[in-house]
């Protein structure tokens, strides 16, 4: 938010969340070939793309370089998805595990967004390049992003289902 608000530097704050964005897939790359997965990162992880994904958009959408249809789009998108998430880990629902397609669809976002935003930059000279790359990411990202969200619905109601079965076994709630 700094580099992008503070100090106006669209490429600066664009590199920086490449950074940000490359090393959560380099998390989950040696977790997965480490065999270090863990419960805890199964939620962690996705929570942390989530407040990146709204800490970083925001700025971007004061900042105003990027088409701000998009960066509402899926800063509803996510905000949603969050919301549902939340909701049935507060009620007890057992958690969702990410899918492909939702790891897809933030990849491609993940990419694009930083992209988008060096394209935004005043004068910089390789800006319609990115920006040409950044739609590229763009729209098959928030494609994916929105298969994951259907696709999430069904798991969303048995894991709704499974929570109501454990918290009658539990004496919480009749079934």
């Amino acid at each position: 938010m700094w580099l992008l608000l503070g100090n106006d530097d669209q490429v600066g704050a664009a590199v920086l969340l490449a950074v940000l964005g490359a090393t959560d897939w380099v998390d989950g790359f040696i977790a997965r070939r480490f065999n270090q997965a863990s419960r805890f990162g199964r939620l962690f992880d996705p929570t942390a793309d989530r407040i990146l994904f709204v800490v970083a958009l925001t700025a971007i959408f004061i900042d105003g370089g990027v088409a701000q249809w998009l960066v509402v789009v899926v800063l509803a998108r996510e905000l949603i998805v969050s919301s549902i998430t939340v909701t049935l880990l507060v009620l007890g629902a057992p958690p969702v595990d990410v899918t492909w397609w939702g790891k897809a669809g933030t990849f491609g976002l993940m990419f694009a967004f930083p992209l988008l935003l060096a394209g935004s930059a005043p004068g910089y000279a390789w800006a319609p390049v990115f920006n040409a790359l950044g739609w590229m990411a763009a729209v098959p990202g928030l494609v994916l992003s929105f298969i994951a969200w259907v696709r999430y619905v069904p798991l969303w109601r048995e894991s709704w289902r499974e929570g109501r079965v454990l918290r009658a076994a539990s004496g919480g709630e009749s079934a």
